[in-house]
């Protein structure tokens, strides 16, 4: 893994811009304008989104507008979305993907992850129904309901993406050392990302050496924590966590662009999201320091 001030290179020799404006839990009424605003106005190249957060859509608006404008190219601009568990069979993932770029308005993926390596039934109105709980389906004793699907089924469909041309590169999103290992044992194209939940109160430190080991580059998702993971433990939000607040108040700078500093100096890609104007430019305003 190569890194330069502001992206790293994967193995696929593709530069990957080290902060990204994530998308997840962004309502579809607020999602498109913090895109549009991300690229125009705060010098962000690198928008992640997924089919789940069901608003992909709006996004795709938004890049109508900003690639129309001239004032940014798409080709200068690095776009991930992601393949749902409702869609691993083989003859769903190209269906899959090629729903996204339609909602996206776009030729191409810059990198297309598997969300999780598990697979679930197709539940149409699950998927379809915006009120619908369709991040998971569960049986009368609260367990999960799977379905048989090999990650070596999927992960071969999802070869054939970038054999199309619909997808540059591919990866994998909240894979663990030993499902990475399995994956690696037979993949044809190499998965270029591993994305998975990292800051203070998770840093997963072997799971990094092992992606970088094995030149997968490592994206960090929730890089401002998750309170309502750790509230229950005892832990106070990250932004508000003594240690952090008075590295940033040292350093003149947000408890948040802390965080964000912390993850760029472990050579990991971060995707904080927000909608709010003031933190999106705050968010990537983290290279002087």
């Amino acid at each position: 893994m190569n890194q330069t001030n502001t992206n790293l290179i994967l193995n696929t020799g593709a530069t990957m811009p080290i902060i990204g404006l994530g998308t997840w839990k962004s309502v579809p009424d607020k999602a498109g304008k913090a895109v549009e605003y991300a690229l125009s106005e705060c010098d962000y190249h690198h928008i992640d989104c997924a089919a789940i957060y069901r608003n992909e859509k709006e996004i795709g608006e938004a890049f109508i507008k900003v690639f129309g404008s001239g004032k940014v190219k798409r080709e200068d601009i690095f776009i991930t979305s992601k393949l749902w568990n409702s869609e691993h069979h083989k003859e769903s993932v190209r269906k899959a993907c090629k729903k996204t770029l339609a909602d996206l308005n776009l030729e191409y993926l810059d990198l297309y992850l598997m969300h999780w390596g598990i697979a679930i039934p197709y539940n149409d109105a699950l998927t379809n129904n915006p009120t619908g709980r369709w991040n998971e389906q569960l049986d009368e004793n609260g367990f999960l309901i799977t379905e048989k699907v090999s990650i070596r089924e999927t992960w071969e469909a999802m070869e054939e993406l970038v054999q199309a041309g619909l997808a540059k590169a591919i990866g994998v999103s909240n894979f663990t050392a030993p499902m990475l290992n399995d994956l690696l044992s037979y993949a044809k194209i190499k998965p270029a990302v591993n994305q998975i939940e990292l800051h203070v109160y998770l840093q997963q430190p072997e799971l990094i050496e092992f992606c970088k080991y094995n030149d997968i580059v490592v994206t960090a998702y929730s890089p401002l924590g998750s309170p309502g993971n750790y509230k229950d433990k005892g832990f106070p939000e990250l932004i508000e966590d003594k240690t952090i607040k008075e590295i940033a108040k040292n350093h003149r700078k947000s408890p948040a662009q802390v965080l964000i500093r912390w993850g760029i100096q472990r050579g990991t890609v971060l995707i904080p999201k927000s909608t709010t104007p003031e933190r999106i430019k705050e968010n990537i305003d983290v290279f002087d320091f």
